[in-house]
């Protein structure tokens, strides 16, 4: 793989000792030497960041916040700090399949898209099968009002574009979901596309940082109503973006 499509793994981590081995290695099998996983620990206590260190990678750059930002503001500090033409996003816990850089990289070459994100299978904490499709389970497909009103972004398993992350960063203020963000953001710009493979063992267990249930009511309304300030004030250089995306 050339320079001119190298990529960048964001990874967030907290506390992550339990299962942060398995995922870094599924993710190190696929990178090339000119390749990154860039870690951005937020504040563990655990061991998690000298464990990563510890690996002696010269492929993985580590980061520490100073204090507990919570995974938003940690997967954002990630992006701004990726090097690479296409950004990955890593949770700590999850598992790649083998394919899935090369999957997601012929994709890419068809397509003249934003971002992707793909199917996953969903697994407990000792990696049993409890969904054969999140896609399925949440009835996922591309569309920014789809979206905006329940949002199937799943931010382990998206690509983006580097080219978008000008209009990305700074994430607004009052983002509560950095995928969802991320999600409409490019599909306002170059849209998204949903790639139907399960492309990792995305885990769910009693420590997860985001909510596989439903959230009441009254949050959701919250969360709509900030993503929708979010949107609109960012709306101008999203379709700024969106004008010259169309040109090249």
């Amino acid at each position: 793989m050339s320079n001119q499509d190298n990529i960048s793994v964001c990874m967030a981590t907290y506390n992550g000792m339990r299962y942060i081995k398995p995922q870094v290695e599924s993710i190190l099998a696929q990178l090339a030497d000119d390749d990154e996983l860039v870690v951005v620990d937020d504040g563990s206590s655990d061991g998690t960041p000298d464990w990563v260190e510890g690996l002696g990678d010269s492929r993985i750059r580590v980061h520490r916040n100073e204090q507990n930002l919570g995974p938003v503001r940690t997967f954002e500090r990630a992006l701004g700090l990726a090097r690479g033409v296409l950004v990955f996003f890593a949770d700590q816990d999850d598992v790649w399949m083998p394919d899935k850089v090369e999957a997601f990289r012929e994709v890419l070459k068809r397509e003249r898209v934003a971002a992707l994100v793909s199917d996953a299978t969903v697994v407990d904490g000792d990696g049993n099968e409890l969904l054969p499709s999140f896609f399925a389970h949440r009835r996922s497909g591309p569309g920014l009002v789809r979206n905006f009103v329940r949002n199937s972004y799943l931010g382990c398993c998206m690509v983006v574009r580097a080219e978008m992350k000008p209009m990305l960063l700074p994430f607004p203020p009052g983002v509560v979901q950095h995928d969802e963000w991320i999600g409409l953001a490019c599909e306002v710009v170059g849209g998204v596309r949903f790639v139907p493979r399960p492309l990792i063992q995305y885990r769910r267990h009693g420590a997860n940082a985001s909510a596989f249930s439903r959230l009441p009511l009254r949050i959701v309304a919250r969360n709509r109503t900030r993503m929708l300030i979010a949107l609109l004030g960012r709306l101008p250089r999203l379709l700024s973006a969106r004008r010259a995306w169309r040109t090249t």
